[in-house]
């Protein structure tokens, strides 16, 4: 099984991340509430700068390819780790991190450091595996990928333990969320056929074309049979789904 991490990761699709992963409205009112009105905000594992509010004051983000995604006028970005980020304690407000933690390479170190800078509220974007392996694309097209996902993804309780405390909410996924992250195409199976829509999902370049590739020839089977409508017919109709996304806010 070809693995790419970390950074390597997003060195290698960082490229056109930022043309399918925009940030969801919806999704980001969300975690700008969950900042509490900070005056003061970081970024930690920014990436292309996805759902950073007007208060953001520093990104820190360790794929300089990643870093040249970032929009003009973004907060300034620092080429840096997680693990290690070479700012003063209590550096801002509030610290924020998105969909990164399951690619640290020191879960402990790295929530060590946003503790270390935050002032008031860490504020993490996550996803529980207990749920998410259960999502159909996982679960009935790539299981692979789902064991994979075991290997990487980081426990919720373990999160809140290492934060000190957290409240813990569901961010359900609007049907049609514009950010691509693994599971926004739950009720748009077609997409995930779509290698430029594959481009912008780390598990996909994580994983070799010899995994992935049986699993999307069997989701596009049951596209043109009908097989995978009739199957998920409950699906159809939703606006919203609980696919594991989960927004832990800690309070210092």
């Amino acid at each position: 099984m070809g693995i790419l991490r970390g950074v390597a990761t997003y060195n290698s699709i960082g490229a056109a991340y930022a043309d399918t992963r925009r940030p969801d409205p919806r999704i980001a009112a969300r975690i700008h509430r969950a900042l509490g009105g900070a005056a003061s905000v970081i970024n930690v594992g920014a990436g292309a700068g996805s759902y950073e509010p007007a208060e953001t004051v520093l990104a820190v983000e360790p794929s300089a390819v990643m870093i040249a995604q970032r929009p003009a006028g973004a907060a300034r970005a620092l080429e840096a780790s997680a693990e290690s980020i070479p700012l003063a304690d209590d550096s801002a407000d509030a610290v924020m991190a998105v969909l990164t933690v399951h690619h640290w390479s020191d879960l402990e170190a790295g929530i060590g450091e946003l503790r270390r800078i935050a002032r008031q509220r860490i504020v993490v974007f996550t996803f529980d595996h207990d749920v998410s392996r259960g999502f159909w694309l996982l679960d009935e097209y790539l299981p692979e990928a789902a064991a994979f996902d075991d290997t990487r993804a980081v426990a919720v309780d373990r999160l809140v333990t290492l934060l000190g405390g957290a409240r813990v909410e569901p961010v359900p996924v609007p049907h049609d969320c514009t950010d691509g992250f693994l599971a926004a195409f739950w009720r748009r199976p077609e997409a995930y056929l779509d290698p430029r829509v594959r481009a912008g999902i780390s598990m996909f370049a994580q994983l070799s074309d010899d995994v992935i590739q049986p699993g999307l020839a069997r989701l596009s089977d049951d596209l043109s049979s009908g097989r995978w409508h009739q199957r998920h017919a409950g699906l159809l109709d939703r606006e919203a789904l609980d696919v594991g996304y989960r927004l832990l806010v800690a309070d210092l």
